[in-house]
Order: structure tokens, then C-alpha cells, then sequence
């Protein structure tokens, strides 16, 4: 992909594709400013060069129709506090406001849009939607790498009616890089952490894994189906029952490619799921009747621990326990440190996953770890081993 470090946006008017798909509250204020700020370096760059910036995004699943309660003005003032520059609400893409507004743009401007998903065309990846949106900017950038997964109209289509003038913003090349970099170009040791509730959520990221590590630790409450799968005792522990073949023929690839399998070797188990839940650490790895399994024990923690401390690249996607509560919390806290730990002696640590960057951050080490990825289903359907739309059009645009 070509960077936005290639261009010089001098005069020019930049169709800026951005994530501000934001968490509102009642009143309709932001309550998490988090993927603002991650394109402010995206927007000094286009705007030092001297260009102008329409930016585009959508906003919740409005299901193709106008709906006040899904409308980007919500966030303009917001946008403007955190970008350190005033944001001009620009209207619906298809209106004659937002056509003059963007015709009167001078350097400098920036102007936002409303949410594309007003319009059916824009999930269905509409040619003609797409030329339109494109009348009104000189030049693309994409720099949504959290829909890059979707092959919507202002994330892969629109891209193509700029060839030679499509770019990668930088959040979006960092975080394709920081993948290519981790999935395909390891330093090695490499290991990986799958936690997560179910194994059918990640089957397709184990499997695709699986060839490329050397370490393959599995946690949270997909654990519990794989230990079923070996004949363990799980108590009341989550599991899928229906997943056990699944997990069986995984265990089988396990063996043929070569990769070290880590499960949990101890569990911190509750009587029930809360706050107010009794405490068991049973002798041994089988969980009794009346008990489920809400945290990796200790023995566990110090084999991550040593692991860990012996890779020289990680990719963390899902906690290992039930990190919301305090009592099941010191296996996710321990695996938090324990990266950390293997960044600052050098090791590439990426971190991805709502639940991962949580507790990264609950723990306050963000500061101590390689890169955390916001891409959420775009980093899933990556690691899978994907083609990303968004990712593609951009490729294709060289």
C-alpha cells in the first residue's frame, strides 16, 4: 500500500474515509474519544502539506435510512475539540449543501459528512454511490482500518475512482503493517494468545495460526472445550459441546504441524458466575461437578510467564479469564504483565481484540507493548487470513 507520506496534499481536497463509528450516550455525547484522536496524525500531515479534508464515516446501523438518533452532527463538536480544529457539519453526501460547502473548501478546511449508511447503496458498495462521493474530493484516503473488512461503497469501491491518487492513512498502514509484520515476517519464538468465550468464534484464526507459531496458547472459555476434548473433567465450566469434534481435529493439526499447544495446566474455578462467587483452586486439572472454571490458576500463569519470556514476537487477541471480576482477574493482569515484560526486553508485541485492549489498558500498559490494533472484526477476518476489501482497493490503486 502507498502511504500518505507519498503524496503532497497541497491544494488538494482529500476525501478522508475515517472510523467515527463512536459510542454515544442519551444526551448523544461521545463517550470514548479514542478513534478520533487515533487519526490526528493522518489529519496534521494533510494538513501541513496545505490540503483540505472532507472527512466520511458512518455511525451505528441506521439500516439505509436517515435516523437523528445515527447522525454524525452529533459528534462535530466533539471532533473539533479533539482534532484542535474547527469541523464544519457538511450535510447528507448527496445534497447541494454539502456539494457547495466542499466546493467552497480552502486549505485548511475540514469538513465532515453525514453517515454514509443513510444510504442502502453505501453497505451494498455502490458504483454509482461511490462516483458521487467522489465528485467532491481530488484525492482518496482510507484510513478505516476497523471497516477495511467491508467491501462498502467509502471503503473499497470509491477508492477505485482515484487511481494513482488513493492512499493509506497512517492508522491504516500502521496497523496493516503491524499484522503483515506479526503474521508473516515473525521474529521467532513466535506466540500467540487466543482467549475468548467459544472456539467457534476463533476456529478460523486457530487453524490459520497454527502453521505459523511456534507457541499456541489457548485461554478464557474456549479452553474448557479443549479440555473436555482431552477427556479432563470441566465441571460447570463454559464449553461447546458441539464444538468438541472441532476442537479434536485441531489437537490432531496440533501434532502434524508441530507448534507447541498450551492449555491451561490449573484453574481458578467459582461456584457461580459473580462478584459474590465462592473460590476453588482444585489439586489437579479436573474441575469439579458444581464448579466452573473463570481463570487460568497460578501454575498456568508462571508456563505464560516463561513462554512469553522466551518469544520474541506475541500477538495477544482475548483475555484468559473473567477479568471483570476481581477474584477471576490475576491470570488476564498476569499475562498483561508478562507481554509487557517481553516488549521492554525487546520483543513485538501486538494487541488486539476490545476485551485484550480493556485490560491492557485497566492495567495501565498500554505504553508497554508494540502496538495495540482498534480493528476489531477487521483484525479478526486479517488474522483468519482474509483478503480485507478496503485493504485490496488500495493494493489494486499502486
Amino acid at each position: 500500500m502507498k502511504s500518505i507520506d507519498a503524496f503532497n496534499f497541497s491544494g488538494q481536497k482529500v476525501l478522508l474515509r475515517v472510523d467515527y463509528n463512536v459510542p454515544l450516550n442519551d444526551s448523544f455525547q461521545v463517550t470514548d474519544i479514542t478513534r478520533i484522536e487515533r487519526t490526528r496524525k493522518t489529519i496534521g500531515k494533510i494538513m501541513d502539506d496545505g490540503g483540505a479534508i472532507i472527512l466520511m464515516s458512518h455511525l451505528g446501523r441506521p439500516k439505509g435510512e436517515a435516523n437523528d438518533k445515527f447522525s454524525l452532527r452529533h459528534i462535530v463538536a466533539t471532533a473539533s475539540e479533539v482534532l484542535g480544529r474547527p469541523v464544519q457539519f457538511a450535510g447528507d453526501v448527496l445534497s447541494d449543501e454539502a456539494a457547495q460547502i466542499c466546493a467552497a473548501m480552502k486549505p485548511g478546511d475540514i469538513v465532515l459528512l453525514e453517515n454514509l449508511r443513510f444510504h442502502a447503496e453505501e453497505e451494498k458498495g455502490d458504483v454509482e454511490f461511490a462516483k458521487q462521493i467522489a465528485r467532491l474530493g481530488d484525492v482518496y484516503v482510507n484510513d478505516a482500518f476497523g471497516t477495511a473488512h467491508r467491501e462498502h461503497a467509502s471503503t473499497a469501491t470509491v477508492a477505485r475512482c482515484f487511481p494513482g491518487k488513493a492512499f493509506a492513512g497512517y492508522l491504516m498502514y500502521e496497523e496493516v503493517m503491524s499484522l503483515e509484520k506479526v503474521m508473516n515476517e515473525p521474529d521467532r519464538p513466535f506466540t500467540a494468545i487466543i482467549g475468548g468465550s467459544k472456539v467457534s468464534t476463533k476456529i478460523n484464526i486457530l487453524t490459520n495460526l497454527l502453521p505459523k507459531v511456534d507457541n499456541l496458547i489457548v485461554g478464557g472459555g474456549l479452553s474448557y472445550t479443549f479440555l473436555a476434548a482431552m477427556g479432563l473433567k470441566i465441571g460447570n465450566s463454559l464449553y461447546e459441546p458441539d464444538m468438541l469434534p472441532v476442537a479434536k481435529d485441531i489437537l490432531k493439526q496440533v501434532d502434524a504441524t508441530g507448534t507447541n499447544f498450551y492449555c491451561r495446566v490449573d484453574s481458578l474455578c467459582g461456584d457461580k458466575f459473580g462478584y459474590d462467587a465462592n473460590v476453588l483452586l482444585p489439586p489437579d486439572n479436573n474441575i469439579p461437578d458444581g464448579w466452573e472454571g473463570l481463570d487460568i490458576g497460578p501454575k498456568t500463569q508462571r508456563n505464560i510467564a516463561q513462554i512469553l519470556k522466551n518469544s520474541d514476537t506475541i500477538l495477544w487477541n482475548g483475555p484468559v479469564g473473567v477479568f471483570e471480576l476481581e477474584k477471576f482477574s490475576k491470570g488476564t493482569k498476569s499475562v498483561a504483565i508478562s507481554v509487557a515484560a517481553a516488549t521492554l526486553a525487546g520483543a513485538y508485541s501486538v494487541i488486539g481484540g476490545g476485551d485484550s485492549i480493556a485490560a491492557i489498558n485497566k492495567y495501565n500498559l498500554a505504553d508497554y507493548v508494540s502496538y495495540i490494533s482498534t480493528g476489531g472484526g477487521a483484525m479478526l477476518e486479517y488474522l483468519e487470513g482474509k483478503v480485507l476489501p478496503g485493504v485490496a482497493a488500495l493494493n489494486e490503486m499502486e
